[in-house]
């Protein structure tokens, strides 16, 4: 788990509110989750709601690629990734709004469970069902960590650049693809890694944005301090020619 040590991180533990989007994802995915595993529905859920790439296909369910998104296989499964969301989601969401979010969260996600069923046909089992928001948390790390590199977090006890933590995630998952049988769809976390940085490139956001609104108040104070010099400036030269005609 990794924890912001910035001053914006304090509201998460301060009674501040979440904005809607991720309020709405957090309190979906719980709710599927006490649905799943405190009623006699589990199997049901997994069945038609987790991704299967033999049955979006074959079957066409096509749902999968979105529902799978809010099963979680268990309480550390769903815990991790709800934190995760909870600590960068909601900065994205704060400059993005909450229709944008969504649209940047989904696109990583749904793209993420499509390049599963293709990265399952072509060299794992069809077969294998895939569950959890991973895919699209890990675009949010990603798109965080663009925007934010030299955030400092606290992955359990050790700080760190949140840019060097996502780049050891990444290559975690990298080296990662060589073993299935670890039962972690490292897939679904480098293609949502890459859908969400497609996504940053590709809907016209950039780190400047982020300081844009700055830098324009910048300019406009210094622009406004020269005028007012000019004014003082030319208030003393009326002045001396004032002076001049009345001698």
């Amino acid at each position: 788990m990794a924890l912001s040590t910035r001053s914006y991180a304090r509201q998460y533990f301060g009674g501040g509110g979440l904005p809607q989007g991720v309020k709405g994802l957090i309190l979906a995915n719980s709710a599927v989750y006490l649905l799943m595993f405190l009623g006699p529905i589990h199997r049901f859920f997994f069945e038609w709601f987790s991704l299967v790439p033999a049955d979006v296909v074959t079957r066409f369910f096509l749902w999968q690629p979105v529902t799978y998104l809010f099963i979680h296989a268990g309480f550390f499964h769903i815990l991790f990734n709800m934190l995760f969301l909870w600590y960068f989601g909601k900065d994205l969401e704060d400059i993005w709004g909450t229709r944008r979010f969504l649209q940047f969260y989904f696109f990583c996600g749904i793209g993420a469970g499509l390049v599963v069923v293709l990265a399952n046909y072509l060299f794992g089992s069809p077969l294998v069902a895939t569950v959890g928001a991973s895919g699209a948390i890990y675009g949010v790390l990603l798109v965080a960590a663009v925007l934010w590199p030299d955030r400092i977090i606290i992955f359990y006890i050790f700080p760190i650049k949140l840019k060097y933590f996502v780049m050891i995630s990444a290559a975690i998952a990298f080296f990662g693809l060589g073993d299935p049988n670890s039962g972690v769809s490292q897939v679904a976390h480098l293609s949502g890694m890459g859908f969400g940085y497609l996504f940053l490139k590709t809907s016209g956001f950039r780190k400047l944005d982020l300081v844009g609104p700055a830098r324009d108040s910048y300019k406009a104070w210094k622009l406004a301090r020269a005028k007012r010099k000019f004014q003082v400036y030319l208030k003393k030269q009326q002045g001396g020619d004032r002076d001049r005609w009345v001698n």
